[in-house]
């Protein structure tokens, strides 16, 4: 899924706690990209690293270097999630709640990464396997995400603005 997509999806979630949890949450569910790919493009950025050709579609793997498919891997894995979550939940004896953005950018990513280009490696380092999905850009998956983006945000400022309306009113 594209990057902005999974900030939105995190957000949605906490955006009851408050614009500052739901900016962090936005934030969380876009690191797993940002701590692959982001890393990659301030690399291409800065000009240690050509910057791969997108004009024909996704580059050859060959122009990407393989510090960015072992990033994917970590970052985008559930059983490293899991392990992260379950750590932190045994030092603070409570759920960090806001890491769930980073699990839900994995699940919206698996059925819509095709092996094409970074499959989504979530049951790294215990396998290799990967769902053949279709990816993101694929007007299938991209058209219904921002209707069923559209749809929680619409409900989201809809429930917000009546609870606004209420409150006024009294």
């Amino acid at each position: 899924m594209d990057i902005i997509s999974h900030g939105l999806y995190g957000g949605a979630g906490f955006y009851k706690k408050g614009k500052k949890i739901f900016w962090l949450a936005f934030f969380i569910g876009m690191l797993p990209d940002f701590l692959s790919f982001g890393i990659f493009w301030l690399d291409t950025f800065l000009g240690f690293h050509p910057r791969p050709n997108w004009q024909a579609g996704p580059p050859a793997m060959s122009s990407i270097p393989e510090y960015v498919g072992m990033l994917y891997n970590f970052t985008h894995s559930l059983v490293i999630f899991l392990v992260v979550f379950l750590i932190i939940l045994a030092i603070r004896k409570k759920p960090l709640w806001l890491l769930i953005p980073w699990g839900i950018h994995i699940l919206i990513d698996i059925p819509s990464h095709s092996s094409a280009f970074f499959p989504t490696p979530f049951l790294w380092p215990l396998s290799n396997f990967h769902f053949e999905g279709i990816g993101w850009g694929n007007p299938i998956i991209f058209v219904p995400n921002l209707i069923i983006l559209g749809i929680i945000y619409t409900i989201i400022f809809y429930r917000k603005n009546s609870k606004n309306k209420i409150i006024s009113k009294k």
